[in-house]
């Protein structure tokens, strides 16, 4: 297929990029910048430069493309959002961007529509069960509603999109080696700390995975359909974070109360506390014969360790105080 790929040089988008091609696909990348289409001709694909937020722009610059499918991994999240207004600029991409890149498909001709959506759109749980794809998604939450609704609406968009083949990925908390550096920054200057509890259960997913799980369900979902896209074994922040320290050589985190967790950090601080997630994977393995190559934090992290070797002065490549 050629796929057009709005996000092609995030995170997840440049390993994206490179398993579609290997696929077989060709990939269309938006970007922003000039820097961004160099990224990608690197990486094999080619590109057009367009804000995904400025409609008419994005028609004007697609005029005389095609293509088959549409994939939305567009954020504006550069670092673990702290509070409510740090999400914000990715709001408006899952809401506005998500209309725009629709209108975007009709005008290429594309019928199949992959985005991006977020399990932490379940909102409040006490981690008890493994939550599927037929819980509840996006309920009222206070000062996380504006996200979660921002999650239900790049998902209806696209599941109910008339001649749209629509299809949402709630993923896990992305790790991975090029997410790492703020997070080992972090924890170097104890600047990381985790609730005294141990926190909330979390779901992840390894950029790698994640990016795997994205072309099996372009290449073989049914239309319509959602899927957690997360690893096998949920695991406490505490128990993470603590594993990230010991595996780097660095500090322990500092153990502070979940209420001043939430105090300082709102958004992050109640994702790790009050939001406790343990996704089921089951419908993914079932209907796109996925499975992650990282089935849990553990091999992740030995996988991080290979890719960021300390250096001969003690550093870890990639952080520096």
């Amino acid at each position: 297929m050629k796929v057009l790929l709005a996000g092609a040089t995030g995170t997840l988008g440049v390993p994206l990029v490179r398993r579609l091609i290997k696929a077989g696909h060709q990939v269309i990348g938006i970007t922003r910048t000039e820097s961004g289409a160099g990224v990608l001709w690197d990486l094999g694909a080619s590109s057009v430069i367009a804000d995904a937020l400025d409609r008419d722009g994005l028609l004007r610059a697609l005029k005389d493309t095609r293509a088959d499918a549409v994939i939305h991994q567009l954020t504006a999240l550069k670092r673990p959002p702290m509070r409510a207004r740090d999400v914000e600029p990715t709001n408006r991409l899952r809401v506005e961007g998500t209309a725009n890149l629709l209108a975007a498909a009709e005008q290429v001709g594309a019928r199949r529509f992959v985005t991006q959506s977020f399990f932490g759109g379940y909102g409040f749980h006490d981690g008890s069960r493994l939550l599927t794809e037929q819980d509840r998604f996006a309920p009222p939450g206070g000062r996380f509603d504006p996200t979660w609704q921002a999650l239900r609406s790049t998902e209806q968009q696209v599941l109910e999109a008339p001649g749209i083949e629509g299809i949402a990925l709630r993923y896990g908390g992305f790790y991975g080696p090029a997410s790492m550096s703020q997070i080992l920054e972090g924890l170097q200057k104890r600047q990381f700390p985790v609730p005294r509890d141990g926190g909330a259960f979390a779901s992840l997913v390894y950029i790698e995975d994640a990016a795997a799980a994205t072309v099996a369900a372009l290449d073989r979902s049914a239309p319509g359909q959602v899927y957690n896209i997360v690893d096998d074994e949920p695991v406490r922040w505490g128990v993470l974070i603590d594993a990230f320290a010991a595996a780097f050589g660095l500090p322990k985190p500092r153990r502070v109360p979940g209420a001043l967790l939430r105090l300082a950090a709102p958004y992050m601080g109640g994702l790790m506390t009050r939001q406790s997630l343990r996704l089921s994977n089951a419908k993914a393995k079932a209907d796109l014969g996925w499975r992650p190559t990282m089935p849990t934090y553990r091999e992740g992290i030995e996988a991080l360790l290979a890719e960021l070797r300390p250096t001969r002065d003690g550093e870890t490549e990639g952080v520096r105080p």
